[in-house]
């Protein structure tokens, strides 16, 4: 595996030719790998998540909420669902166990492709995302959620995926960035439509259902720094899934969707996660 010593967030030194680091702006990618208490961010991304935890202090339950979600889905998609192709769009820095790892440890020759806008992810990509067995596969598309149309046809994608057989599309925590002028149900039916039947969509979603006035803080910090959030309700969030089987229990807080059977600790009350999570099969 290629080293990466040479991208240390702390310098612009040693990154790769053409990488525009745009340190004095935040990027929700960013922000997420700081609340998860990684490394692989700089002072603008830590200062926007610092002020959005004074207005939110639950922030980083949410992140880490996600992070379970996602690992959840994935081995009920792998191990229940049989799913061997995975989409993950705003797929974010890696933080292991990566989507592939988790796929991979049930269903060796699982593919995955990544896909995110931000150019440092793209950096860590390519050198920390290779497969975790020799008959599986992982690309990266560097490309927005906002132009699905440069998704479907980009090359490391139909490289790596077979449209012809069920592909598991992965919306975690990305949706509440694309805003309603945006068209974010006309994105993820464009994406679905191009996808073939037994294809299942997987979404979390920020809400402000459970503390309105905490969430438009959090939005607020976010406008102020160029970053859009729109949280949503959970009917917004239900229609995404519009014309879909739902997997049981459908669309829950993301605590409450298929919890751990080894999970002893008290869960975290549903206004601390403050974020909606389902699984849906395209018939």
């Amino acid at each position: 595996m290629t080293s990466t010593a040479w991208m240390d967030p702390g310098s612009e030194e040693g990154w790769p030719q053409g990488i525009d680091l745009r340190t004095d702006r935040p990027h929700p990618a960013r922000v997420y790998d700081y609340l998860l208490g990684g490394k692989d961010n700089f002072a603008a991304d830590r200062a926007a998540a610092e002020e959005a935890l004074r207005a939110n202090p639950d922030g980083r339950i949410s992140t880490q909420q996600n992070r379970a979600f996602l690992q959840r889905a994935v081995r009920y998609l792998a191990a229940e669902a049989g799913i061997r192709q995975f989409l993950d769009i705003g797929a974010g820095l890696p933080t292991s166990p990566n989507v592939h790892e988790v796929a991979q440890a049930i269903t060796p020759d699982a593919r995955v492709v990544y896909v995110d806008n931000d150019p440092i992810v793209l950096a860590h990509a390519r050198a920390l995302l290779t497969s975790s067995t020799p008959g599986g596969k992982v690309s990266y598309v560097d490309a927005d959620l906002r132009d699905p149309g440069r998704i479907l046809t980009s090359p490391q994608l139909r490289e790596s995926l077979d449209f012809s057989q069920p592909v598991a599309l992965l919306l975690i925590a990305v949706l509440h960035f694309i805003p309603d002028q945006d068209g974010p149900y006309d994105i993820v039916s464009s994406l679905l439509d191009e996808l073939p039947a037994g294809s299942y969509l997987a979404l979390s979603h920020l809400t402000g259902d459970f503390d309105p006035r905490a969430w438009d803080g959090v939005a607020k910090v976010y406008a102020e720094r160029g970053m859009v959030m729109r949280v949503r309700s959970r009917p917004e969030i239900e229609r995404f899934f519009a014309g879909l089987d739902v997997v049981e229990p459908g669309v829950r807080p993301l605590a409450q969707w298929r919890p751990s059977g080894d999970v002893q600790e008290t869960p975290p009350t549903d206004a601390a996660v403050a974020c909606y999570g389902g699984l849906a099969r395209k018939a």
